[in-house]
């Protein structure tokens, strides 16, 4: 019995003009919107973002790659970086998660043969980890170290004194407890 071929994604380079036109256009919403899409200022890194996660998304044939340039930019922009690092990591985050989509797709595609599915089905799980070990990074480099311990039982005794309310934990400067 022949062996099915195993399906693997053939990827089109979706047209760099029209990308390269993105970032250079001197129109103010094309520019918000890749500030917006990568957390950056800068073109250059704003125009090489968008090259890298626009090269790992399959674009099937016939289909207008314009749709899945902006399709992708608005997948960057809804996780809202806030800064060139953020926008990498952005970056990362939607191209594990077309990577990902992909496996999926082909494992369960009716042409796949036995090992192509089984391939793509381990690949998926891997991929789906570090989706969220990359969505546990964002989320800790947004909250950049801040901390909030939150006390909910206070036991005072005889002779004791507590505080009630906010504590920010800064120490008064010498010249407000002085005059307290």
């Amino acid at each position: 019995m022949a062996k099915k071929p195993e399906l693997t994604a053939e990827k089109d380079p979706p047209d760099t003009s029209e990308k390269a036109d993105l970032g250079a256009s001197n129109n103010s919403a094309v520019k918000k919107m890749m500030k917006d899409a990568t957390g950056s200022d800068f073109e250059s890194l704003q125009t090489r973002l968008l090259d890298h996660v626009l090269a790992s998304v399959w674009v099937r044939k016939g289909k207008d790659q314009n749709d899945a340039i902006m399709a992708t930019i608005a997948a960057i922009a809804a996780i809202k970086p806030t800064d060139g690092l953020e926008g990498m990591l952005a970056a990362q985050m939607v191209a594990t998660h077309e990577t990902v989509m992909e496996c999926l797709r082909c494992a369960m595609s009716p042409e796949q043969s036995f090992e192509g599915r089984d391939s793509n089905l381990k690949h998926a799980p891997k991929l789906l980890q570090i989706y969220t070990r990359q969505m546990e990074v964002l989320a800790k480099h947004r909250i950049r170290g801040q901390q909030k311990i939150t006390v909910e039982h206070v036991n005072v005794h005889a002779g004791g004194q507590a505080i009630v309310g906010n504590v920010d934990g800064s120490a008064p400067s010498p010249s407000k407890a002085a005059s307290a």
